[in-house]
């Protein structure tokens, strides 16, 4: 019965990866192709290259509180990395899932690069190379004494590389899919106003490599916090954006005072504050908040946006994501490092409960998806997990061995029987 259901879950994940409707921003009619007007600021902004050479420098130095991996993954010829940071404050307990752990992820859209450089300063202070106005060295200890952050810099790396070539509205990867329109839930439906160009959500949920790094990332650390991070405008997302609503109970209580307090503290009352779906005037479907929320399970789960300039024409897209002077470049980096730094601080004071308190979703999805995220069993909130994954290979792993037992045999008595008979062997069955 396993074998058999397994099989009739991947045959109904091939036809939900059928063509539907997704979703759109408000610029079908531009002429995203044609060069943005202000160029990328090369005093103020790293290349992406750059970037990641100081990251790995910093990881260096620091060996007994970071630590670095790149993960790289294929699909159909195209190829990606992800870099991840894990922040421990004595890396040997980075392991132990009784710390409260935050997964962040910045530059999933090739160009918000503001993201990238906020991820870096995040780092630096981190590592105690910088420290935060009104922040020192004990509290700052104090604070991330039983906390693990897991950073990921710069999610859109060849997306990245595209901005960085020329093509300064790029917000896709290097094959045309936007990473945050690629994950399962809610998958494939488009708006009335969609815009391939900006939101291609892919041929299947989970049809590009990154969106499974982060997949596979973000259920094996199991975080109590994840954060998307955007530039665009300035506003503090929760759950969900594929419809016009929060979550109700507990959880969307506790999110909800989270986001009142960094706005109050932090964004100077100046951030838009709800669900997504609900406060930017459309529907997203196929994000990453959503999935962390609805399948991960994670119960404190956002996007942020930090910053855009309004002023700035639809095609200037470099202006439009990122600060162009110094002051306000040096403004936005201080604002949200506090605001993140208030967040690992704060986290851990709300009751983040066992991830029963957030509502499961039930949908028939893909059988990665199945194998990955919806059958992550668990004995308790900090016991010993049980990859479902593994149960379910080891099953699929059995039929077959069973299958090919049985073929042998069939074929070693037919073949016993043609020699003992010499006569050919016709059916039993009348014509």
């Amino acid at each position: 019965m396993g074998g058999l259901f397994l099989l009739l879950s991947y045959l109904l994940s091939v036809s939900a990866s059928l063509p539907t409707p997704s979703v759109a921003i408000a610029v079908a009619d531009a002429d995203l192709t044609q060069p943005s007007v202000t160029p990328i600021n090369r005093d103020l902004y790293h290349s992406s290259d750059a970037l990641i050479e100081q990251i790995q420098s910093l990881v260096h130095r620091h060996p007994d509180k970071l630590t670095l991996e790149t993960i790289r993954a294929g699909n159909k010829g195209y190829m990606s990395e992800i870099t991840v940071v894990t922040y421990c404050h004595s890396r040997t307990d980075s392991d132990d899932k009784s710390k409260f752990r935050i997964l962040l992820s910045f530059g999933q859209h090739g160009r918000e690069l503001i993201t990238s450089e906020l991820a870096l300063r995040i780092l630096s202070i981190l590592s105690e190379e910088q420290f935060l106005p009104k922040m020192d060295r004990a509290s700052l200890n104090g604070t991330l004494e039983n906390v693990v952050i897991k950073i990921v810099p710069m999610e859109n790396l060849n997306g990245r590389k595209l901005v960085e070539a020329g093509n300064l509205c790029e917000r896709r990867n290097g094959r045309g899919v936007d990473l945050n329109r690629n994950w399962s839930v809610d998958w494939g439906k488009k708006e009335k106003d969609y815009d391939p160009y900006e939101e291609n959500p892919g041929t299947a949920p989970f049809s590009e490599p990154e969106t499974q790094i982060m997949r596979k990332l973000a259920i094996s650390f199991d975080p109590h916090i994840w954060i998307n991070v955007h530039s665009g405008m300035e506003a503090l997302f929760m759950p969900y954006d594929h419809k016009n609503r929060t979550p109700d109970g507990l959880p969307s209580q506790q999110m909800r005072l989270l986001l009142e307090e960094l706005n109050n503290v932090h964004c100077h009352k100046r951030c838009m504050i709800g669900s997504g779906g609900g406060s930017v005037g459309y529907l997203a479907h196929g994000t990453a908040t959503d999935y962390m929320y609805d399948v991960v399970r994670v119960p404190m789960s956002f996007t942020f946006e930090i910053y855009g300039d309004s002023t700035a024409t639809i095609k200037d897209c470099f202006k439009m994501f990122n600060p162009v002077d110094h002051t306000t470049f040096k403004r936005v980096l201080n604002d949200w490092a506090g605001a993140f730094f208030t967040i690992f601080k704060l986290g851990r004071q709300i009751d983040v409960q066992s991830k029963a308190s957030v509502p499961k979703v039930d949908k028939w999805v893909s059988i990665d998806d199945y194998f990955d995220g919806y059958l992550m069993g668990r004995r308790n909130r900090y016991g010993k997990k049980m990859e479902v994954l593994e149960v379910g290979m080891q099953e699929i792993r059995t039929y077959f061995r069973l299958f090919l037992l049985s073929s042998v045999l069939l074929l070693f008595m037919f073949c016993s029987r043609i020699s003992k008979t010499g006569r050919q062997i016709v059916s039993a069955i009348p014509l």
